[in-house]
């Protein structure tokens, strides 16, 4: 293969991937419209048994979800919609 053909593959791969990746950043119209229990129920539960509701007061919560977010990949507005679930419900 020449030098040019292969720059140009790898070139196109590239914007390829990146574009694939900028779009699944980005949340749904389905995910913004989803409440903060059922968030938590997909995003927090299928990895791991969470804590009921009551467990944390509302200041921890903020602190769990802050930190789970990253590990998740949740957008802060799912992040915000589960606070407000959890700080509601204990």
């Amino acid at each position: 293969m020449k030098t040019g053909n292969l720059i140009i593959v790898i070139f196109t791969a590239t914007v390829l991937v990146l574009i694939l990746f900028v779009n699944s950043c980005a949340p749904s119209a389905e995910v913004s419209g989803k409440p903060g229990a059922q968030l938590w129920a997909e995003n927090c539960q299928r990895c791991h048994n969470t804590p009921p509701p009551l467990v944390y007061d509302d200041k921890q919560w903020d602190a769990v979800v802050t930190h789970m977010q990253i590990r998740a990949n949740i957008t802060q507005e799912e992040a915000d919609k589960i606070v407000a679930f959890l700080q509601e419900s204990n």
